[in-house]
């Protein structure tokens, strides 16, 4: 790890307050970035157990573009300005067949998986362009680019979210802000609490590592994505993956 590689940089990092979010948040703090984290329950961060003191925490709920809107102005009132924005925050949706799934779930899942992201980059963007530097770290999931079963909701936003980069990405190319994704496999967090057994070790089984991933090997890839020294990559998703991904 190039030591402080981030100092000077500022960061956002949605759904930072636990979990994978918190995990990124920390390794961005510990080289240096100052991070702001935005979540829609901010209470839920513990600096003591996420090992990093955030500038501030701000209660944002990406699905909604005006909290969006009052979170950025708040970021920039406090740190000046936004080199660094990690959409991060989602949630899994129950597990059900695409004939029962709830309609209220699947609207509630591509409003924060996808268009939390379209929210947030809308923001941002603007702002980094002005600036002629931004890196923009999208978390997608190797479900995005496999599919799966009983998780239809999930498998598309995360699908979309790879699309959206690579579009975004390309429209940004010469700006000197950069786009990318990363494609996880599962990672044991608080969202397994969303899954049944069944699905975690379905989900398991197909690593050839034969390991779920861990937080801190997502905050690594993060951090070198969105660091200077990641000058020529945009419109990547990059995967995670254990051995699994195959494209």
């Amino acid at each position: 790890m190039s030591a402080a590689r981030l100092t000077g940089q500022a960061a956002v990092v949605t759904g930072g307050a636990r979990g994978i979010g918190r995990g990124i948040g920390a390794r961005l703090a510990h080289e240096g970035c100052r991070v702001v984290v935005w979540d829609r329950e901010p209470e839920a961060f513990d600096a003591a157990a996420a090992g990093f003191d955030p500038v501030a925490i701000e209660a944002v709920d990406v699905g909604d573009l005006a909290s969006v809107a009052r979170g950025y102005d708040a970021t920039m009132a406090r740190i000046g300005r936004l080199d660094i924005l990690v959409n991060n925050a989602g949630v899994n949706g129950p597990v059900a067949p695409v004939w029962e799934y709830p309609l209220d779930a699947w609207e509630r899942v591509l409003r924060v998986d996808l268009t939390g992201v379209f929210h947030c980059c809308r923001v941002a963007v603007p702002g980094m362009r002005a600036a002629g530097y931004g890196r923009i770290v999208n978390v997608s999931s190797i479900t995005g680019k496999e599919g799966a079963p009983y998780i239809a909701a999930y498998a598309a936003a995360k699908a979309g979210v790879i699309g959206f980069t690579k579009s975004l990405a390309r429209e940004l190319v010469g700006s000197g802000v950069l786009v990318n994704a990363i494609a996880p496999v599962i990672t044991e967090t608080d969202l397994f609490k969303e899954m049944t057994r069944e699905h975690i070790e379905a989900a398991k089984a197909k690593i050839p590592m034969g390991r779920f991933l861990t937080v801190e090997e997502i905050g690594a890839m993060v951090a070198w994505i969105a660091s200077p020294e990641c000058s020529f990559c945009t419109g990547v998703a990059f995967d995670i993956s254990g051995g699994r991904g195959t494209y």
